[in-house]
């Protein structure tokens, strides 16, 4: 049996944790919000000097209004579109990191399957989607599928690199210690991994939404478990570009906030130990 070898993730290393400064804080939100303030005051101003009509491009103040009076559809909807994604995304890190780790036990699986997993990526979705729709008996597992299979490749693609990029003097010590390839794997090449993961994720994050979306437009599925690409066909349809603006603010504010969530789980993860997250000494 191989000899027992200490973790060398820096987990008994003291606590560096640096803190950001206040003013750089508040700069990083204040900045983006004084963006928006002038993007929407000059839009508004352009439409009322140039009376736009509102079926041709509505003012924010007439797309709030429509995120008011119509909250109930498009929330309903919205939280439609984000379960989907979501489970998707929780699908596609599940396959990711396993085949990610079965591509870094052997070379050979690597070399035979790898190619493929790039075939998958560059396929675009509208092309296979109708096939898994037609497949698939239950309709919200194939929504699921479908935006599985889009943000698959960046879990698989970093999670491999990750495993693969380990400092070579430590992959020497531990194999110098006699440790076995599960310690090794689960000591030293997991925990390098892990901030090339949270890069995937935090790109899969996106690509989910954006699949849920595509398959929800080549589904078509409507009624009461309609998603907000329903809602943005028939609103298009209808010519109800206020509410086809509303869901559009609606699926961008829920992109921001995966990305957001996946970029604070990413913090809180790495922050104690890698240098991808601690601030630089003043």
């Amino acid at each position: 049996m191989g000899k027992r070898v200490s973790r060398p993730d820096l987990a008994e290393a003291p606590l560096a944790v640096s803190t950001r400064p206040a003013p750089d804080r508040v700069l990083h939100v204040v900045a983006p919000l004084v963006v928006a303030t002038v993007v929407l005051g000059a839009w508004q101003l352009a439409v009322d000097f140039y009376d736009v009509p509102p079926w041709l491009v509505p003012s924010p103040l007439r797309v709030l209004r429509t995120l008011v009076e119509e909250r109930a559809l498009l929330f309903g909807s919205l939280l439609v579109t984000v379960g989907i994604a979501l489970a998707a995304l929780a699908v596609a890190v599940v396959a990711g990191a396993g085949i990610a780790l079965l591509f870094a036990q052997s070379r050979l699986v690597e070399a035979s399957l790898f190619p493929y997993a790039v075939l998958l990526q560059v396929t675009p979705i509208v092309a296979i989607a109708p096939l898994i729709i037609i497949w698939v008996k239950d309709t919200r597992i194939a929504l699921v599928l479908c935006a599985a299979v889009v943000a698959l490749f960046p879990v698989i693609a970093n999670t491999t690199l990750g495993l693969k990029s380990a400092d070579p003097g430590l992959v020497d010590l531990f194999r110098l210690n006699r440790a076995t390839r599960w310690q090794t794997l689960v000591h030293l090449r997991i925990p390098s991994a892990l901030p090339y993961f949270f890069g995937g994720l935090r790109i899969a994050s996106g690509l989910a939404l954006i699949g849920a979306v595509v398959a929800e437009f080549v589904a078509g599925t409507g009624g009461a478990g309609a998603g907000l690409a329903y809602q943005i066909l028939l609103a298009g349809i209808q010519l109800n570009i206020p509410r086809l603006f509303a869901a559009l603010v609606l699926i961008t504010l829920a992109g921001v906030a995966m990305f957001m969530t996946t970029n604070a789980i990413s913090r809180r993860m790495l922050r104690r130990w890698h240098a991808s997250e601690l601030e630089p000494a003043s």
